[in-house]
């Protein structure tokens, strides 16, 4: 009886914690990617200003990233098993790509305070799973754009 009621327990535990910290960090999302308006992730054919004009107004341009690793959790694990057996579309880790991708994009916006603009973001994805346990890793990278030349990042995160 006690080998059932184990993972029985563990499965709801890790249903109701995993719900909990997933609707946390989706709220994260909504709140930091209000602040956040304000910087545009926009894509240039090229970054010439000689053949785009729209380019010519930067002054400045900064190589920018962000990256994160999410790990699913015990009863999405779980989930996914059974539609691995049973086949069909795995939607309990389409939640988990989709906060990947999010924080990723926001930690590349916040790593340049004071950019007017992200130009050519490109997102790269890899799965982790060599302890077993199914986690995601999503790379955003992109340029930075600044108007004046005098705006840049300093080390401590703040703009001169």
């Amino acid at each position: 009886m006690l080998n059932l009621l184990i993972p029985i327990i563990l499965l709801v535990l890790g249903y109701l914690i995993g719900t909990l910290l997933e609707k946390r960090h989706f709220e994260s999302l909504r709140d930091r990617e209000k602040k956040l308006l304000d910087t545009p992730v926009v894509t240039f054919d090229e970054l010439d200003p000689a053949t785009n004009p729209d380019f010519a107004y930067f002054q400045r341009t900064e190589f920018a990233q962000g990256s994160v690793v999410v790990s699913v959790d015990y009863f999405k694990q779980f989930l996914a098993g059974l539609r691995n057996i049973f086949g069909g579309r795995v939607s309990s880790y389409e939640t988990l790509i989709d906060r990947a991708r999010r924080e990723a994009v926001l930690r590349l916006k916040e790593s340049v305070p004071g950019a007017n603009g992200i130009a050519n973001m490109r997102i790269e994805t890899a799965t982790l799973s060599g302890s077993g346990l199914g986690a995601v890793e999503v790379y955003a990278y992109g340029t930075a754009l600044y108007e004046s030349a005098l705006t840049c990042a300093t080390d401590s995160g703040q703009t001169m």
